[in-house]
């Protein structure tokens, strides 16, 4: 603990003797609400197991708002909707919802963040905004969202999953900036199938800017995991160098690695370690779509059902626009999830790919497939995915044009 604490105050005394500036004002812009709604068709097959097969049909909507605010900017983004059985075994009808708030606070030297991201889902998280394939919103660009901590792929499961956030950062000068944050993490099993957990984490953060194209960074991480009904705990330091460039306008790259500290309360359970946390990752904003390429590694929850896990994730989003009217996107993750106590492995990967086409200037036609599949030298229970899964989904969305509220 001493040693990290000691890292964290060199890095702080290096950003402090830089003096201090302004940073630069936000750039205000017009409110606005956008809303989009969808009807989808999905047909859904289990290799190995005909008798899981299931059509179903999918009503869904979004709901985008920003106040365009200068000093203190506030979006809101809302995806949600019901899926019902047409054919085949009824286990999966149920409400899907994620709701995502972010609020700021930005002043003369310093700005501030808060984000609350709640979803409740029937099955763990995969393709798009709301995490469920099919139902037509776009995928592999900016609307999709990050992989799911929930590690291990699940099933007809449906959990509950918050995550909160707040960070402050301070701009010293042109070259030198520091930030520190928390946040909190909740994963409920509301038909007790998966194990609940929570998350507490904090951070602090001091970037450095070489130049024009080049900086780099220095962080240290604090987490904390639990688990309901259990006493054991486990906690995880980290302490990590980083260095970020930006080739173009287009292309940025990022990488960090460092080493990790695990410390638990009953070693016995999960066992006193160090190795080592990485993050890289690269994004390409194209004249015609998005690209972008992560890869993670380090210590989580266990998605539900370890008692802690390493973990190694890839994704990768692609967008792509066809002159005016015809959109497509893909995007896929591969997670290995190892057990801090048996070493058990979890293979899961899944991906989707979608085409979409305007019909006039508010309606459009949508095609999607996605393949979704899990390995395990581990058995579970009821709820984890043990079989390769296909959904194959046709729609109809309406997304009218963004309402301008009122500017700044």
């Amino acid at each position: 603990m001493k040693k990290i604490f000691a890292i964290v105050a060199l890095l702080l005394a290096i950003a402090a003797s830089a003096g201090a500036q302004v940073a630069p004002a936000a750039t205000a812009g017009p409110a606005y609400l956008r809303y989009s709604a969808r009807y989808a068709e999905t047909a859904g097959f289990y290799s190995g197991d005909s008798s899981h097969d299931q059509q179903r049909a999918i009503a869904s909507g979004n709901v985008a708002y920003s106040n365009g605010g200068e000093r203190l900017p506030f979006t809101l983004t809302y995806g949600g909707g019901y899926a019902w059985t047409i054919a085949g075994p009824d286990d999966n009808s149920r409400f899907f919802q994620h709701l995502s708030l972010t609020q700021g606070f930005i002043g003369a030297k310093w700005n501030a963040i808060v984000t609350d991201n709640v979803s409740y889902l029937p099955q763990s998280s995969t393709v798009g905004f709301t995490g469920v394939p099919g139902t037509g919103e776009p995928i592999g660009g900016e609307g999709s969202t990050g992989p799911s901590s929930q590690s291990v792929l699940t099933i007809d499961t449906p959990v509950i999953t918050n995550i909160a956030s707040g960070e402050f950062s301070r701009t010293l000068n042109y070259a030198t900036r520091f930030s520190f944050g928390g946040s909190w993490e909740i994963m409920r099993f509301p038909d007790g199938n998966g194990q609940d957990n929570d998350r507490q984490g904090a951070n602090g953060q001091v970037s450095r800017r070489l130049n024009a194209r080049n900086s780099l960074i220095g962080q240290y991480s604090f987490a904390q995991f639990s688990y309901g009904g259990s006493p054991d705990t486990f906690s995880t330091e980290t302490a990590s160098a980083g260095f970020s460039r930006t080739w173009s306008r287009q292309i940025t790259t990022f990488a960090s690695v460092g080493p990790q500290w695990t410390q638990s309360s009953n070693t016995a359970v999960v066992p006193d370690s160090t190795g080592l946390a990485v993050s890289a990752s690269i994004s390409d904003r194209l004249r015609f779509g998005i690209a972008s390429l992560a890869y993670t590694h380090g210590k989580g929850s266990g998605g539900g059902f370890l008692l802690g896990a390493e973990v190694d994730a890839v994704s990768a989003g692609f967008s792509r626009e066809f002159g005016q009217n015809v959109t497509v996107g893909a995007e896929g993750t591969y997670r290995r999830t190892v057990g801090l106590i048996n070493n058990g492995e979890v293979n899961g990967k899944y991906g989707g790919v979608q085409a979409s086409r305007q019909l006039g200037r508010s309606f459009n036609v949508f095609a999607s497939y996605t393949a979704i599949d899990q390995s395990s030298s581990l058995t579970f229970g009821n709820g984890v995915l043990t079989q390769f899964q296909q959904v194959i989904g046709f729609g109809i969305g309406y997304t009218p044009r963004r309402t301008h509220l009122f500017r700044h």
